[in-house]
Order: C-alpha cells, then sequence, then structure tokens
C-alpha cells in the first residue's frame, strides 16, 4: 500500500464527498438491515397463529403491516445505495482526471533524454491503461470495502443479540478466508505487475507499427510485422491467464466457505431450537439471510484485493515516472526582457544517451536584429546549439547569456515564448492546417494565418486543398509533401512574431526557387529580429549578417558571406570546400 500513498493528496481534496458517501453508506446498511428482522417477525406472526394465538384478520393485518415495513427499508436503502455510488464513484473519476494531468504535466517537464530512454506506448499505457487501474482503487475499492464495513459491524451486532453461540458458529469459516486472501493477494500483485509490463510492450509495439505503417508496406515486411505482434500478444494473453488462473480462486472458495457457514446455521440453528434455546424458527430464517446478506460483501474480499494489488501495481510504474526530477528546471519566476542579445562562450555539450561530444568550446555572439547562419555537413552540431538556446538540454561547460543574463537565470516559459522554433524534422499535428498554423499563436486571426502561409510560400498549395485552411491533416502531417510540411513549420515559428527566430535546416525539402522566395520573405520578416538559420546549403546563407562554419562540434572559421563564400556560392577556402557535402549548389 505504499505506493498508493501518493493518492493521499486526492483523498484530502475530496474529503467532504468521502464523508458523505461514508455516512449514507452505513444508513443504507442500516435500511436494508431492516429485512431479516421483519422476516423473523413474520415467522412470530405465523408460529402465533398455528398455536392459535391470534385470529387471521389480526394476522392479516399484522402481515400486511410487516411486509409494507419491508418494502418501504428497501426502497430507501435503494436510493441511498444509489447516491452512495454516485457519491464515491464520481470522487474515483474525479481522482483519474486529476492523476492524469498530473502524469501529463510530468511529462511536459521532463527533458528530451527522458524521451530518448523511454517509448511512447509505455507512456501512453501509463497515463491511460495504469491509471484506469488505479481509478478502481479510488472508487469501486473503497466503496466496496467501506459498504462490507459497515455490513459487517452492524450485521455482527445483529446476529449477537440474536444469539451468541449460532454467530459465533456462523463467522467460523471468516478467519480461513483471511488466510486464503493473504495468500492468493500476494501472488496477484507479483503477476499484476508482470501483465502491465506486457501491456506496456504491446502498446509500444503497436503504436510504433501504425506510426510507421509506409515503412512497413514499402518494406513489404507486414507477414513478419503480424507474427511479431502476434508472438507478443501471446505472451501477453499467457501472464493474464496466469493471473486470471489465481483470481478464479477466490468466488469458489468464498461461495464454498459462504454456503458452510449456511449449513452451520441450520444445523446448529435447528438443534438450538430443538432444545428449546432460541424461541422461534424465525431467528434461523434471520440468520440465513444475514449470511447470504454477507455472501457479496465477503466476495468482493477478493474483488477488492485483487483490484488494490494491481492498483498497487500500477501506480508503482506511475510513480516511477512521477518521482523523476526534470533535468531542465526554471530557476526564475520573474520574465525578464528578451531582445535576442546572445553570446555563446566556450560552450561545450555531450548527449547523455550516446556519449558523442557534439560540441567542443564553440564561441560566437550576435547582436539584437542581426542573423547568424551556421553551416557544416550532417552531424556537425548546429541542430545542437538550438536546441540550447531553446534549452532543450543544459550545458555542460562554458555559458550561453542572453540580454547579459546567464541562460538558465531566464525564466523558462518567457524564454520559449521569446522564440520561434522550425525543427529540422517538420512536426504537424492530426488537426486543420490552420489551427497547426496557429499553434505558434493561439489568439492569431483568419489574416495572420493567411499572411504566415503567404510568407512562409505555401499559401498557394493550401488553397488548392477541397478544404483548404480547415484540411484535416493526418498523423505526423503525412497528408502533406516534405516540402509544404516544413513550410507549415515555417508559418508557425513567424505568426507568433517572437523575439528570436530559430531556423533548423528547414528548407532542405523545397526546391531553389521556392528557397529563394521564402528567404527574401524571412529577410523581411526578420528586421529587428535575431535570427539563426542552420543549413548544410551554402545559398541559405546569402543573407546572414555573420556565418560561422562547424564541423565534428568545432567552429572551423567565422564570417561574413563576403568573406567565406565566393561568387559562385562556393566556400573560398579548399578546406571547407571539401567538407561541404552541397559543394555544386549555388545561391
Amino acid at each position: 500500500m505504499k505506493e498508493l500513498q501518493h493518492l493521499n493528496k486526492y483523498f484530502l481534496k475530496y474529503k467532504f464527498h468521502l464523508i458523505v458517501g461514508v455516512i449514507i453508506t452505513i444508513v443504507a446498511r442500516i435500511f436494508l438491515l431492516f429485512t431479516p428482522r421483519y422476516v423473523k417477525e413474520i415467522f412470530v406472526i405465523i408460529e402465533k397463529y398455528l398455536k392459535g394465538g391470534v385470529t387471521e384478520s389480526t394476522i392479516k393485518t399484522e402481515l400486511t403491516e410487516v411486509i409494507l415495513y419491508i418494502v418501504g427499508a428497501a426502497l430507501i436503502g435503494g436510493i441511498l445505495t444509489f447516491f452512495m455510488r454516485q457519491t464515491i464513484i464520481n470522487v474515483s473519476r474525479y481522482i483519474e482526471y486529476d492523476l492524469k494531468n498530473e502524469v501529463y504535466a510530468q511529462y511536459q517537464k521532463l527533458s528530451l533524454n527522458f524521451y530518448k530512454k523511454n517509448r511512447t506506448g509505455d507512456l501512453m499505457n501509463r497515463i491511460s491503461e495504469d491509471v484506469g487501474r488505479v481509478r478502481m482503487y479510488a472508487g469501486p475499492a473503497i466503496m466496496y470495502s467501506i459498504n462490507t464495513i459497515a455490513l459487517f459491524v452492524i450485521v455482527i451486532i445483529y446476529m449477537i443479540n440474536a444469539s451468541p453461540k449460532l454467530t459465533l458458529y456462523t463467522v467460523l469459516p471468516l478467519p480461513i478466508l483471511s488466510v486464503i486472501i493473504y495468500k492468493l493477494s500476494k501472488e496477484i500483485h507479483k503477476r499484476s505487475t508482470i501483465v502491465q509490463e506486457y501491456l506496456s510492450k504491446l502498446s509500444t509495439y503497436t503504436q510504433e507499427s501504425f506510426s510507421g505503417i509506409s515503412v512497413i508496406k514499402a518494406y513489404g515486411i507486414e507477414p513478419k510485422t503480424s507474427r511479431n505482434f502476434n508472438q507478443l500478444a501471446s505472451e501477453s494473453k499467457a501472464k493474464q491467464i496466469s493471473l486470471v488462473k489465481v483470481q478464479a480462486w477466490f468466488f469458489p472458495m468464498m461461495i464454498l466457505l459462504i454456503g458452510t457457514s449456511n449449513l452451520l446455521v441450520i444445523y446448529v440453528g435447528g438443534m438450538q431450537y430443538i432444545n428449546g434455546e432460541i424461541e422461534s424458527l424465525g431467528t434461523i430464517a434471520e440468520f440465513i439471510i444475514y449470511v447470504n446478506m454477507l455472501t457479496w460483501p465477503v466476495a468482493t474480499v477478493g474483488w477488492v484485493t485483487s483490484i488494490v494489488q494491481q492498483a498497487e501495481a500500477s501506480q508503482k510504474r506511475i510513480n516511477e515516472f512521477l518521482k523523476i526530477e526534470p533535468e531542465i528546471k526554471n530557476h526564475s519566476e520573474a520574465s525578464t526582457e528578451i531582445n535576442g542579445d546572445l553570446v555563446f562562450k566556450n560552450v561545450s555539450f555531450t548527449y547523455d544517451d550516446t556519449n558523442i561530444q557534439a560540441l567542443k568550446d564553440v564561441s560566437f555572439s550576435i547582436k539584437e536584429g542581426e542573423t547568424l547562419a551556421i553551416l557544416g555537413k550532417t552531424g556537425a552540431g548546429k541542430s545542437t546549439i538550438l536546441d540550447l538556446i531553446g534549452r532543450l538540454y543544459d550545458i555542460d561547460s562554458g555559458s550561453i547569456i542572453i540580454n547579459n543574463l546567464s541562460l538558465a537565470k531566464h525564466n523558462l516559459t518567457n524564454l520559449r515564448d521569446n522564440i520561434g522554433y522550425v525543427p529540422q524534422d517538420a512536426f504537424l499535428f492530426s488537426d486543420t492546417i490552420k489551427n497547426n498554423i496557429k499553434f505558434g499563436k493561439e489568439d492569431a486571426t483568419e489574416e495572420d494565418v493567411i499572411t504566415a502561409a503567404k510568407n512562409a510560400q505555401v499559401h498557394k498549395n493550401i488553397v488548392k486543398f477541397n478544404n483548404a485552411y480547415d484540411t484535416i491533416l493526418g498523423e505526423r502531417g503525412i497528408t502533406l509533401s516534405g516540402g509544404q510540411k516544413q513550410r507549415i513549420s515555417i508559418a508557425r515559428a513567424i505568426i507568433k512574431s517572437p523575439k528570436i527566430l530559430l531556423f533548423d535546416d528547414c528548407l532542405s525539402a523545397v526546391d531553389t526557387e521556392t528557397e529563394e522566395k521564402i528567404l527574401k520573405n524571412l529577410n523581411k520578416i526578420s528586421k529587428g529580429k535575431t535570427t539563426i538559420i542552420v543549413s548544410h546549403r551554402v545559398s541559405s546563407a546569402k543573407n546572414a549578417d555573420k556565418i560561422i562554419v562547424l564541423d565534428a562540434g568545432i567552429v572551423l572559421q567565422e564570417g561574413t558571406h563576403e568573406t567565406l563564400i565566393d561568387q559562385d556560392g562556393y566556400y573560398k577556402d579548399l578546406y571547407l570546400k571539401q567538407l561541404s557535402e552541397n559543394i555544386s549548389s549555388q545561391s
């Protein structure tokens, strides 16, 4: 139960609803327990009539009165039971909502390193399947536990008042039941953890297969993918069956023990009636009803125990991620002004997952409103510089300064709000084109969206679609071509009019003519904004105020277009020419 202590804060949050639910539960049990006592009264009335103690008209009146009491108590108990479920089960839904939001918020805080080490399917399984199992603990498990405890306490009191000796024989099987539950619960907890792990594997494989369906079809490996899925599904099924086999012991064992209690009531009660220790057969009937009223609560003990064990296993998996301290922390609550002055001083950075040193003592500076082009071949460390500016990673050594203040001391939210970032791999959401562009500025008008699209040279493509800007894109923007995705990604970045614009090789999928038009528009848009353009194509740097050339994380040369690039659009330096992947591309 240690792992489930994480939910205590939510129980405190909704304590009023829970307290009301507990009160309603107790009152509902009291009304439902009127039935056995009135059944006993019926037997007493009938026995009096058989002995000639009452007339026929009197017995009819008394029986009608008792039956009305039973119906009335059952109706009130049923109504209260409905409100009990509405109160406590609703709390479990509130907790599920809060816990999902907590997990989602934690996912957003965690760094890119976390996502490199964990698979998407596993992340999805923990926020859906695992949270769903925890909800069962916060709702049905608690409700039935309260119901069972309340019923047991009240029933035992009633039974002792009726016949202490008969009560003792009736509850005799219960300690045996407790031992069985304890033994089985340990095994259920162990197997539940394994089941959840396999569900994560299955979710991950399925998600990756659906996301990469085009690659699977292109390579014609559908049969192999299906076999792998079937094997994983079979293993998961085997683990589920293994768990269910243990769970299946609960109900038969409980039915057996309840049946044993019924036999004891009939035998012991019958002997007591014969010996004159109890006055009426109604007491035996009353006890049989009590025992059968305990049947479902006792049966739910096993079910609830199973739910608790599964919830604990699931919450443990959730807590593993919730306890991870985000690597990128916001060290300032105050939002400082950002104008775009940027300085790198001897910055070095190594990726944790690969241990590759991406940058080595990189230094450069750029003033507000200037444009910097970072050139170099693939793997030179160009994209890493942009990631560090947005604090997607923190540097190992050196310093990054914006507005004479260390990057780490800026408010993280304010920093990223002032950055427009176009990644190398353009990611678009499964939404309308309009909403994908407005992602950079939620309150943007339709005119703003169209203007941004025109500046990104994608407006003409969009209006040709049947639904134009209201066209729904497929997952990751699969509906569009590579160049269209890149241009919509550019529109998304420039619509927010940030202080700093970062373009990560975002023109690699467009032709030379379109690239020229986009660069002209970007040159106009970036007036007064600090702009960094990353590319392996020399042509992308023609409008830059400064150029740095990277190779293997080291700045080889720094200068301007005039000092580094010749009239034909090639590097002047022979060594740089040899490093260039697109030596024949012209500006």
